[in-house]
């Protein structure tokens, strides 16, 4: 594959409209935690959907996500991050992602957009790895993929933190961000 030219081959790419597969996707996410750990949770998908054309590059992505799916497994920990002090489901129901190019770097496909958590937006760029392509028992033909990105959680307004008496804080700002993906080809 050459990366200078502006349409890439991949095998067993099809135009059109993809739907993600909520059941077979996941969003998850880690942190640290308490400056020795990390704490992984995750979001169910509510809907995404990607538009390919003939060339790959000029592929759109939007997704959203339910922020008041999230699940860390711990019942007390989920309702202090649903809160206002960290994600305000209420107020915010949805994260969402809207693509805004997509291009190969240093041999990486790479997809940039903007994420818009708890009411304010960033532009972030997410790292695809693609799994591939092929049809299921049933006909469908499928796509997976996975991607990763890292934002500062501050950035998006998530700044509540607890100091700890041996230094450090609670939560860390960096936040990577993995999605596993599985779509359905549909027309």
């Amino acid at each position: 594959m050459n990366m200078t030219t502006t349409a890439l081959d991949i095998p067993g790419y099809k135009t059109g409209t993809w739907e993600l597969d909520g059941s077979h996707s996941e969003v998850g996410f880690t942190v640290r935690h308490m400056m020795i750990s990390k704490v992984r949770g995750h979001f169910n998908l509510k809907s995404a959907t990607l538009i390919a054309p003939e060339n790959p590059l000029e592929a759109t992505v939007t997704a959203h996500v339910d922020a008041t799916s999230l699940d860390t497994k711990d019942a007390g920990r989920d309702e202090h991050l649903r809160s206002a002090d960290f994600f305000d489901v209420e107020t915010y129901p949805t994260i969402d992602f809207v693509s805004t190019g997509v291009r190969v770097e240093n041999g990486d496909f790479l997809v940039d957009g903007d994420l818009t958590i708890r009411g304010t937006t960033k532009p972030v760029t997410f790292e695809f790895d693609f799994g591939g392509f092929g049809a299921d028992p049933w006909g469908n033909y499928k796509a997976g993929a996975t991607a990763k990105t890292v934002i500062n959680r501050e950035d998006f307004g998530l700044t509540w933190n607890a100091a700890l008496e041996t230094g450090g804080v609670l939560v860390g700002k960096d936040v990577t961000i993995t999605l596993d993906l599985q779509g359905a080809h549909q027309a």
